[in-house]
């Protein structure tokens, strides 16, 4: 009965349109494809009224409708949207700034990444300095299997929603080093889980090595991961691994600016009349 009037909190407020937004709040934080039926329960709104909520984000793009007609699932746009408030994120340059001492500090390009759907979004980017470099610019996307950054996103999913997600993305094949066997990426996940750190070992590019961590995030899962990529004639792996303590330091900065923006929002909010 508790969870039954939170959700139905969230969705009172003075016009349609600060409904909406609410009900697509609630969607947004879903980790699966959601019926009718099971937001009515979740929600206790009335079935017309829900009904006719979902059709409108559903024609505007915000949601999609699955192949059995039943099941909703997020939309394009909302992706877009929430893509481009990554992107364009308030606290950038300050995060930047970490970024770029990260580079100064270990000598190799550095990189903020995001989980997109089925993909490893780059919302930031600082390049080393040295002759010999990969340009993966911000806005560039890689597959989550054969990423650093998106193995570790893979890690802290619970093992079905893992599961779902894989099942839409092909593992293909970029190096004779990606990981395209479900069960040897499952083994590689589970290692990853319990080192808190991440590899790409030539397995997106060749020649490319790449390790990550993600900024602590006290609330939950954490979407921002943050990476050191270099060149296999410059690094190995023993020596990116000696790169570790300054890399999380850098998420742990990036984690300080990212609550404080919040904190500040929400003091804010509570400030306005």
């Amino acid at each position: 009965m508790t969870t039954h009037r939170t959700e139905t909190s969230r969705l009172e407020g003075e016009t349609p349109a600060q409904r909406l937004l609410a009900l697509l709040e609630v969607i947004a934080g879903k980790d699966q494809f959601f019926t009718l039926q099971g937001m009515v329960d979740e929600t206790g709104l009335p079935k017309p009224t829900l009904h006719r909520m979902l059709q409108q984000l559903e024609s505007s793009g915000m949601l999609q409708r699955e192949a059995d007609g039943r099941h909703y699932s997020k939309g394009s746009r909302l992706r877009t949207l929430a893509e481009n408030l990554l992107l364009n994120d308030t606290v950038y340059g300050a995060r930047h700034s970490v970024l770029a001492d990260l580079v100064e500090e270990v000598g190799e390009s550095c990189n903020i990444t995001a989980l997109s759907g089925g993909e490893v979004l780059y919302l930031d980017r600082v390049e080393t300095s040295a002759p010999l470099r990969f340009y993966l610019h911000p806005g560039s996307r890689v597959p989550v299997h054969c990423s650093a950054s998106g193995k570790l996103f893979l890690a802290q999913m619970a093992p079905a929603q893992r599961r779902r997600l894989l099942d839409q993305v092909p593992l293909k094949g970029f190096t004779h080093n990606t990981l395209t066997d479900p069960a040897a990426l499952e083994a590689e996940i589970e290692t990853v889980k319990q080192q808190g750190y991440a590899f790409d070992d030539e397995e997106f590019l060749p020649g490319l090595l790449c390790i990550a961590v993600l900024a602590p995030n006290p609330e939950g899962p954490s979407n921002i991961g943050l990476a050191i990529q270099a060149p296999v004639m410059r690094m190995s792996r023993d020596k990116i691994l000696g790169c570790l303590p300054a890399l999380r330091n850098a998420a742990d900065a990036i984690a300080t600016i990212s609550h404080e923006a919040t904190t500040d929002a929400a003091k804010m909010a509570s400030a306005t009349p």
